[in-house]
């Protein structure tokens, strides 16, 4: 455990509002205030944040960079966007070939001025006296004239640990500071404000199999302080293990300390929600599948729905109660899900958060970009769950969705092999509409060169689509693979992180 110097302002200002003319269904808690998250120029309208570790920045090969995509009234792709690199002035460091700037991406309100900070993971940073690819994150201050002071929030501490192949952020010790969580080679730390100062704790440290490690942030122990979600797994070297962990603040010992585990589950993503909307947060585990039988049964559900990927949901309980002893699985077999479940699928390999329909019970969103569109291998396709009662499934284990894909009736473009539609999904209300939107990227399209979608409300009526191309980007002969990742808004719960 070390100390650093602050680098930023963590004091969180929190604000409520009342929610009024919202008929709610009967056993359903009014969903919670929406606050304008995720708007990094203060103008009143989300933005949405593409990283593009893969792009060209000044003749480099993949030293990437993060194209904040405006907000306003026609939504994100229609109102312009800024790239943010580290050329931008005041951002840490120079563009260097490999840096992979934009890894990870997070939009989160760090100093509760009502604009958001931009975190970004530069895994493939070399820092002076850490060594090759020591990893950073990097922290930049939003204001109405764009990219506003930018510093360094931690670098890795020796070669190769990759810090920032993961971030995301949330007021995990309850002091109303945020605490910035960051994952890279078989590593997760958190960075945690006390006073003028910050500390630095490991979170866990195992073989995580190359990967990086999947976070996310919520209330699952139902304590009204957010807790911490990381999954990880590897298979083989040195041994075979897959987890999904919660972490709580320990305030005695100054940790995050471990208090639920499922074991033997393999994930590549995680998302937090009330998607029974009883105001406990449940946690929803993405292309969840088994790894090893290490006699523990059917950590994702039965083995039969984790064919091309599965959706296990585990359900939070009152304070006291057991989080996750209630679950639910479905996939493309799943009554209600439209598809057919097929080996590659990739279903649940990116998943986002919204309530679409306002009735306080959150849905899900579901990308599985090696989805086949007819004979269309991995052209991709992307599934709106919808929260209700009972969760994702009601009473008879059917689900009520919508799926979209580039052959949907309103969605622009043609389906084609390799596309990998919902690589990457997100949802904000990115026209201030008070209705959420939901944004897909494609980072297989135009030759890799990527694309993102915006399905306004969360329907393909209305979607448009934007890219490098279409918002004037460089490097348009290049393979930039634009739209993988996205920023969701980071907040105390209901809301996931960033992985590389």
């Amino acid at each position: 455990m070390t100390h650093r110097r602050r680098i930023l302002t963590y004091a969180i200002a929190v604000a409520a509002a009342a929610t009024a003319g919202l008929a709610l269904p009967s056993g359903a808690v009014a969903a919670a205030p929406r606050a304008v998250t995720g708007d990094f120029n203060g103008d009143g309208y989300a933005d949405l944040a593409v990283g593009v570790p893969q792009g060209t920045v000044g003749g480099r090969a993949e030293a990437g960079y993060v194209n904040v995509v405006w907000g306003g009234p026609r939504g994100v792709g229609a109102h312009g966007s800024i790239r943010v690199t580290q050329a931008t002035a005041e951002v840490p460091g120079i563009p260097e070939a490999g840096d992979r700037f934009g890894a990870s991406v997070a939009l989160t309100d760090l100093n509760g001025d009502g604009i958001a900070e931009l975190l970004v993971g530069v895994p493939g940073e070399d820092v002076t006296d850490r060594g090759t690819d020591a990893g950073t994150v990097i922290a930049v201050a939003g204001s109405e004239r764009g990219p506003g002071p930018a510093s360094s929030v931690l670098n890795g501490p020796s070669p190769s640990a990759a810090y920032g192949r993961s971030v995301a952020a949330a007021d995990v010790t309850g002091d109303g500071n945020k605490e910035i969580v960051i994952g890279g080679t078989d590593k997760v730390v958190a960075r945690v404000a006390q006073g003028e100062d910050s500390m630095v704790t490991t979170v866990v440290a195992a073989p995580m199999g190359g990967r990086a490690p999947v976070l996310a942030t919520g209330d699952f122990d139902s304590d009204g302080t957010a807790d911490l979600a990381v999954a990880y797994w590897t298979a083989g070297t040195p041994n075979t293990q897959s987890h999904v962990r919660l972490f709580t603040w320990d305030a005695e010992r100054s940790e995050m300390a471990n208090f639920w585990n499922t074991d033997n589950a393999g994930v590549s993503a995680l998302a937090t929600g009330d998607f029974d909307g009883d105001g406990h947060d449940d946690l929803a585990l993405g292309e969840c599948r088994e790894i090893a039988d290490e006699n523990i049964d059917d950590p994702c559900g039965p083995e039969e729905l984790a064919e091309g990927g599965g959706i296990h949901i585990h359900y939070g309980s009152s304070a006291g109660g057991s989080f996750g002893s209630r679950a639910q699985t479905l996939n493309q077999d799943t009554a209600g899900v439209p598809g057919v479940a097929e080996k590659g699928d990739r279903f649940g390999a990116a998943l986002a958060v919204t309530d679409v329909n306002r009735d306080g019970r959150d849905d899900l969103v579901a990308g599985a970009p090696g989805e086949a569109i007819g004979s269309r291998a991995g052209a991709g396709a992307a599934w709106l769950l919808r929260g209700g009662a009972r969760g994702l499934l009601d009473a008879n284990g059917a689900a009520t969705s919508t799926a979209w894909n580039q052959d949907t009736s309103g969605v622009p473009g043609v389906a084609e092999a390799g596309d990998a539609f919902g690589a990457a999904v997100a949802a904000g209300d990115y026209n201030a509409d008070d209705v959420p939107d939901v944004a897909a990227g494609s980072p297989g399209e135009n030759a890799s060169l990527g694309a993102a979608w915006l399905l306004p409300r969360g329907s393909a009526t209305g979607s448009t689509a934007f890219s490098p191309r279409t918002l004037g980007l460089p490097y348009l002969s290049t393979a930039q693979q634009y739209g993988k990742p996205l920023s969701t808004p980071q907040g105390g719960s209901r809301q996931g992180g960033s992985g590389g």
